[in-house]
């Protein structure tokens, strides 16, 4: 059915500016931009005052893991996508390590066909490399796959690769993006075993980052980034963790980038005494040293795009230290609200938190036609109010694990409507229609 809708009276953010003005949607497209109290084209079918919110792109978070196939006592592309929705993410893509994992062109065939059915909000897949399927990455449709997704350390799912000969023949023959997971596997194995002979079996969660180190993350990633550059791959390092590591990164580069996680910019190492392991993910979180550094990251460039690594786990199984605690936690209903909280910190200005979580995935992703502001775009967007005080609690959470390490956090911004190809999907506390399902988005490759 056409419809027209005339968001008026936002503070408008895209491209670097914010001024005042309206948005014209009609169906799926933003049709019209309009500054100061200039009036659309056409009258509109819906007529929506927007007076003292802000509009921005909707998020498109590049690094979940939504655990849908195999995984869905934890999570699922449902509840998931949800959560997605309320939090004012439009798009997101998944990664491999699910179960069966993704890994093949029909795997991800198979998870976007489900994606269709399931997702509320838009969606893409990463395939993911092994030991044993580097000719098969070859073969992907690279406008409809989002990228390989490499494992240089081991995490959760065991898809690490570790072979110089297959390392080198992914990164040569690559014709998509390469997301690394960055730490050394031999490193931390032994520092695990110093630990376990320290502290006992089951170390403390506050060695975490004792474990997963330092040098660990900063020799995986020099790796990378030496690999990337030897071969002209097309390299973004994920869940960048440490201030030696961004010496490795160039800012604003296009060839050679990097991806902070909100965990990593939200929580340092004295945050485990209070909240445990429900702050344990891979990489760990570090130092107050290396949070600040990835935070003055974000403002100058050194570091392209804002992510969650949104990782869900069941309450029971997030109990334990080192080795017994899953390593994951869900950020993305909270993702954009947290960042606005550091714009009201003075961490980065608005237009530049616009620019990390919608612009720049979009660019270098190559994403068509979403993560702007633009006549001619998909109408994903975010209605976002400041000064609108409310606290996390549990009742509030639509991740299907149905915990948060925020609850208790006050936030000062609040989501008031998140628009996915024009539909309103969420508006002021409630998902409009859970029968609404998101697009496969497509690159420009």
């Amino acid at each position: 059915m056409h419809r027209k809708i005339h968001i008026k009276n936002a503070t408008l953010v895209n491209e670097d500016r914010s001024f005042v003005g309206s948005l014209v949607i009609e169906d799926d497209t933003i049709a019209e931009i309009l500054e100061g109290g200039a009036e659309p084209a056409a009258p509109a079918d819906e007529v929506v005052d927007a007076t003292g919110c802000y509009l921005l792109p909707g998020v498109i978070d590049t690094h979940v893991h939504f655990r849908d196939p195999g995984l869905t006592d934890k999570a699922d592309l449902d509840s998931e996508s949800r959560a997605a929705a309320a939090g004012g993410v439009t798009t997101f893509f998944d990664m491999p390590n699910t179960l069966p994992q993704t890994v093949t062109p029909a795997d991800v065939e198979k998870k976007l066909a489900a994606a269709y059915v399931h997702s509320h909000v838009n969606f893409g897949f990463f395939i993911g490399a092994t030991n044993a399927n580097a000719a098969l990455l070859n073969h992907v449709n690279p406008r409809r796959v989002c990228g390989i997704k490499l494992f240089m350390g081991a995490s959760t799912g065991d898809m690490l690769v570790d072979k110089p000969a297959v390392l080198r023949e992914v990164f040569e023959n690559a014709r998509i993006p390469i997301v690394t997971h960055c730490e050394d596997s031999r490193i931390i194995n032994a520092n695990m075993a110093a630990c376990k002979e320290q502290y006992g079996p089951d170390p403390d969660v506050r060695y975490h980052p004792v474990i997963r180190s330092e040098e660990a993350c900063y020799k995986s990633t020099a790796r990378a980034v030496r690999l990337a550059q030897e071969t002209g791959a097309r390299l973004h390092v994920a869940h960048v963790s440490t201030a030696r590591e961004l010496k490795l990164f160039r800012p604003n580069s296009r060839r050679i980038t990097a991806e902070a996680c909100v965990p990593h910019l939200l929580f340092s190492d004295r945050d485990y005494a209070r909240l445990g392991s429900r702050i344990k993910c891979n990489p760990a979180v570090k130092t107050e040293a290396d949070r600040d550094a990835l935070r003055k990251a974000i403002a100058s460039g050194v570091v392209s795009t804002v992510a969650t690594d949104h990782a869900p786990h069941q309450l029971c199984e997030k109990q334990g230290g080192c080795v017994r605690a899953a390593s994951g936690m869900p950020m993305v209903q909270f993702s954009l609200v947290s960042m606005l909280g550091l714009v009201d910190e003075g961490v980065v200005s608005i237009e530049r938190l616009v620019r990390l979580m919608c612009h720049n995935p979009a660019t270098v992703f190559q994403i068509e036609n979403r993560g702007f502001l633009r006549e001619g775009y998909k109408a994903d967007l975010v209605l976002v109010r400041p000064k609108s005080p409310w606290t996390l609690t549990p009742n509030r959470i639509e991740s299907k694990c149905g915990w948060s390490p925020l609850e208790g956090r006050t936030f000062r911004w609040k989501i008031e409507k998140t628009y996915c190809n024009g539909f309103a999907v969420y508006n002021r506390g409630m998902i409009t229609d859970t029968d609404y399902h998101g697009r496969a988005v497509t690159f420009d490759r």
